[in-house]
């Protein structure tokens, strides 16, 4: 069978040929054994619904040992044989464009190149996932290639629901993941639904279909490392910047380091993470040994250079050895996955990733006991670096918060903590009051030429729109223009044919305009848009997105609800809601949506309804919390539209709250 043959499938009515485990591919950590036997039986009875009865008695042997050797049941033997990565977007089997759109997204987030675990079916993150098993997958690729503009595809947590009558305004796909009820949330929760089966973790652009690989994060930590340099008042150039992490989550620090003309030392206890990084020419240096690392930095900070270097080691090992050499550290951050720290989100100083990954599945109470040392030993010795002039970042990856949850000395005495989140100090302020977040194009013809076209085309608006931009957006404008303009050269693209930038909501839709008139015009062919979490309007998290948020309202999510919502009436081809994203289940609700423009009236429309309301309900919340920037930029924005009348907050004189 050809590939368009093969994805209309679905799941086949034979039991294919069993596939040998690739160790060529970086797979997930074996999951700790929660289940009990009843569970297990459970869990068994779930996977096997998806086949025909005939082959029952074959595949549960199968099944009942992959859970038992990993946890979890991913059905290995269903993986297709085709190569997986972003086809132009006609070698889709379909009766919907929209919906081969789609099929082309989820071929992209579990491209190798792409995807952090591949054959678990885990993009990035650790437990990242766009399904839970291969079943779902055979059978969500039927679904879309044989769906009409006139139904819906019901997503649940990687599983199909089915087909369902709706219209052609309507979105082709509603996906869901992780959405349990509260009292049911705690992280143990989690792992057992994983574990029967029945929700999973979907990361937000991993379990939505609109990952473009770490370009995105590159672009988001590049915004974030430039303006810290701005708020520290320092030059880049022969300053230190140190993090960790350079797997499927993260990978972005030391390409952003290099384009933001700093020093970027960036640990990594995953010699493949490493590699795959070098390979991609993100990274300039592999150093081994720590020694030799100091004496490496201490030469490029004599010399003002701009160079990233990868450890291959835990960065606690760097910050101590940074601290006994005296070496000076400018900025500090941790983009370690550490939402998920009982799964190989981090790993604990003393022991090798080998034995760290035997112990998350044959004593996990030690690993996290290592994990927890090492956290406590990792914020003393940042608080040492603080107290000489480093300032220090939460990414948002839940360092802060797992770290007091280890009782590491990182809580001040007003109960906060000791150090900001990368949102609170820079992104919110700067970038996400004004509205301005990821926005994200995906050029489905897969040709290099589009991507090229569609860069001009944005640069070119940008240019224009920064001629009158007001002094407080100005310079958010001209990053992202010098942005775009070394994207290229840069050498940012992972998987398909995708950008990123930062614009608001003027900018987002001028663009995507521009975009459609050139699709119109045969210039270019369809473009997907979409966008990251980091972003306005679509997460809420207490510890990141919305931690600038200071009302008391950032332990509430009706901002995200009513994004998808909002959404999914004004034109997205595609919407989804999700419980967790980066800082971790139970910690975020995530909304994210996917928009095919294909050069139609219908597409203006779309892009004009939908991009104003995805942006701005985010404004209006974070005006009503007080945040001035906010409160400037939606009067900006009624102004401009008349159709728009938001309430606006009346401030309290402070003095009057002094003596209650």
């Amino acid at each position: 069978m050809n590939f368009k043959e093969q994805v209309s499938e679905g799941i086949p009515d034979y039991i294919p040929e069993n596939k040998d485990y690739d160790t060529s591919v970086n797979h997930a950590p074996v999951r700790e054994n929660l289940l009990s036997y009843n569970e297990k039986k459970l869990a068994l009875k779930n996977a096997l619904r998806y086949f025909d009865k005939k082959f029952h008695k074959e595949l549960i042997i199968e099944f009942k040992n992959e859970l038992d050797q990993f946890g979890r049941i991913y059905m290995y033997r269903y993986r297709p044989n085709y190569k997986m990565y972003a086809r132009p977007i006609g070698e889709y089997p379909h009766k919907s464009i929209q919906a081969a759109a789609i099929m082309l997204m989820i071929q992209n987030n579990l491209d190798p190149t792409v995807a952090q675990h591949p054959h678990e079916l885990i993009t990035y993150g650790g437990n990242g996932s766009v399904f839970q098993n291969w079943a779902q997958y055979l059978l969500c690729m039927e679904y879309l290639s044989k769906m009409s503009d006139n139904q819906t595809l019901v997503m649940y947590s990687g599983h199909p629901l089915g087909l369902f009558p709706s219209h052609k305004n309507a979105p082709r796909v509603v996906v869901t993941n992780g959405m349990v009820i509260p009292n049911y949330s705690k992280k143990i929760d989690l792992e057992k639904l994983n574990a029967l089966g029945v929700s999973q973790y979907g990361q937000m652009t991993a379990g939505s279909y609109m990952y473009i690989g770490p370009q995105g994060i590159v672009h988001g930590t590049t915004i974030t490392v430039l303006n810290a340099f701005k708020k520290i008042k320092k030059n880049p150039k022969g300053k230190i910047f140190l993090t960790s992490g350079l797997g499927g989550m993260s990978g972005a620090q030391p390409k952003a380091g290099n384009i933001s003309g700093c020093i970027t030392v960036c640990a990594e206890v995953n010699i493949k993470a490493i590699q795959t990084r070098f390979e991609q020419n993100w990274v300039d240096e592999i150093i081994n040994n720590v020694d030799e690392l100091c004496v490496r930095v201490k030469k490029a900070q004599i010399e003002n250079e701009v160079v990233s270097i990868a450890y291959h080691g835990n960065v606690v090992t760097v910050w101590e050895a940074f601290l006994e050499n005296d070496i000076y550290v400018d900025i500090g951050s941790d983009q370690t996955s550490l939402h998920n720290p009982w799964s190989g989100g981090y790993y604990p100083e003393d022991i090798s990733l080998e034995e760290a990954n035997k112990l998350i599945h044959e004593n996990p109470s030690l690993f996290k006991k290592k994990v927890q040392k090492t956290l406590v030993k990792h914020v003393k010795l940042i608080n040492s670096h603080s107290k000489k002039g480093t300032y220090f970042f939460d990414y948002g990856n839940a360092f802060l918060l797992e770290a007091s949850r280890a009782k590491a000395n990182v809580i001040d005495e007003e109960g906060s903590f000791k150090y900001p989140s990368y949102v609170q100090d820079i992104m919110g302020p700067m970038c996400f009051d004004y509205g301005f977040g990821p926005f994200r194009w995906v050029c489905a013809s897969g040709t290099e030429n589009d991507l090229d076209k569609s860069d001009e085309i944005a640069c070119e608006v940008l240019k224009k729109l920064s001629k009158n931009a007001t002094d407080d957006v100005k310079q958010q404008m001209l990053d992202n223009i010098k942005w775009i303009e070394a994207a290229k050269e840069n050498n940012m693209v992972v998987g398909s044919k995708a950008r990123i930038l930062y614009a608001d909501s003027e900018g987002r839709i001028e663009i995507a305009k521009a975009f459609n008139k050139a699709i119109n015009d045969k210039i270019i062919g369809p473009i997907i848009l979409g966008r990251d979490h980091h972003d306005v309007s679509g997460t809420d998290s207490p510890y990141r997105e919305t931690s600038n948020i200071y009302d008391g309202s950032q332990f509430t999510a009706d901002m995200a609800i009513h994004n998808v919502i909002g959404d999914s009436f004004r034109g997205a081809t595609w919407v989804s809601i999700h419980n967790g994203g980066g800082v971790g289940w139970g910690e975020v609700i995530n909304g994210g949506f996917g928009m095919l423009i294909d050069g139609s009236k219908e597409s203006e429309k779309n892009i004009e309804s939908m991009l104003f309301w995805d942006v701005n309900n985010g404004i209006a919340r974070r005006n009503w919390a007080r945040n001035s920037g906010a409160i400037t930029q939606i009067k900006r924005a009624m102004k401009k539209n008349k159709m728009l009348d938001v309430t606006l907050p009346n401030l309290v004189d402070e003095n009057l709250l002094k003596d209650l």
